[in-house]
């Protein structure tokens, strides 16, 4: 369990993206989830109810900005503004999941830059500090002048792999170029295992097609067991393509292992139906019952949050939050 000393000044709010996360997170840190109201008006109009003092009190609000995005980010916003004029001595906001950080750059003409904008909007809000877990894109950390702890999940998830037992014929997959970085991180963490890279191309059909093209893989998974990582699985038809073409490659099993498993429209069947044997994740998005899909393992990130959010509070280095248990 994590500690924070003197803790008596310090407050725990969920709203209501995640709350079995923040039930969890308030239970290692052993504190109760102080009480607020979150209420609506007929027209959707989002009303705050702190129900007991702040004044002077350093606060924490855990709320994940995902599904409905939107509302959950107008809830944020408000309860932010809700203690700032309760007199909370600082707002710290804890955000698993960072909706729109997607949209890190222009891709194209007169698109917006709305992780910037969400980032404004937070400072605008007048918070203190963020604390996230694993962005899309790490350089957001940049778009905010305040300080931000970009914590990263991939050591609970290797543990997990680590656990199982797996051998040396482990290979860490890229499900695209772009995530290069993040697997060979993945493979550093697991013991130097080696990587590989799924070649998905945008222009044309070659990652459907029946007869595969030998550079479609980059890398050799043949007889081995491969894990793709990604940070975000969304409509679960890119790690079950890279399941279907790893298999066909020769690989023995494949699993999926992401941090954020946001499963839009069909994905729950998409996932249940590929070629994975088991889909990896962590609780930074809280999924319905009804919406997890049979292959589904779910790790929680509360003592890595727990562990973070102590270690803030006692002016500690969060560095050895990340040592695994080999």
């Amino acid at each position: 369990m994590s500690e924070m000393k003197n803790a008596d000044q310090v407050r725990l709010f969920a709203l209501n993206s995640n709350r079995p996360l923040a039930e969890k997170i308030a239970a290692q840190l052993g504190m109760p989830l102080s009480e607020c109201t979150v209420s609506h008006f007929a027209d959707g109009e989002i009303a705050v109810t702190i129900n007991e003092s702040v004044r002077g009190c350093e606060v924490y609000v855990i709320q994940a900005v995902a599904a409905p995005v939107n509302s959950n980010l107008m809830e944020l916003l408000i309860m932010v503004d809700a203690l700032r004029r309760a007199s909370a001595k600082k707002v710290n906001v804890v955000m698993p999941y960072y909706g729109y950080a997607r949209q890190d750059r222009k891709a194209r003409s007169r698109e917006p830059i709305t992780a910037k904008l969400v980032a404004n909007l937070l400072e605008m809000d007048k918070i203190d500090r963020l604390i996230t877990v694993d962005l899309h894109a790490p350089q957001v950390q940049g778009f905010f002048d305040i300080p931000v702890d970009h914590l990263m999940a991939a050591p609970t998830l290797v543990q997990h792999f680590l656990d199982k037992g797996f051998g040396d014929d482990l290979v860490i997959v890229a499900p695209d170029h772009a995530g290069v970085n993040q697997v060979r991180r993945f493979a550093e963490l697991i013991g130097g295992a080696p990587i590989a890279i799924v070649d998905q191309r945008n222009d044309d059909n070659r990652a459907t097609d029946s007869a595969p093209m030998p550079d479609m893989v980059i890398g050799d998974v043949k007889d081995k067991v491969a894990i793709v990582v990604d940070d975000i699985i969304d409509t679960g038809r890119r790690v079950a393509t890279s399941a279907k073409l790893l298999k066909q490659f020769g690989a023995k099993e494949v699993y999926a292992a992401a941090t954020h498993v946001v499963l839009s429209g069909e994905a729950p069947q998409v996932l249940d139906d590929s070629e994975l044997t088991k889909v990896v994740v962590t609780d930074t998005i809280n999924q319905p019952a009804d919406r997890q899909p049979e292959k589904l393992v779910t790790l929680s990130v509360a003592p890595l949050l727990a562990g973070a959010l102590a270690r803030i509070h006692n002016h500690e280095s969060i560095h050895d939050l990340y040592k695994l248990q080999k």
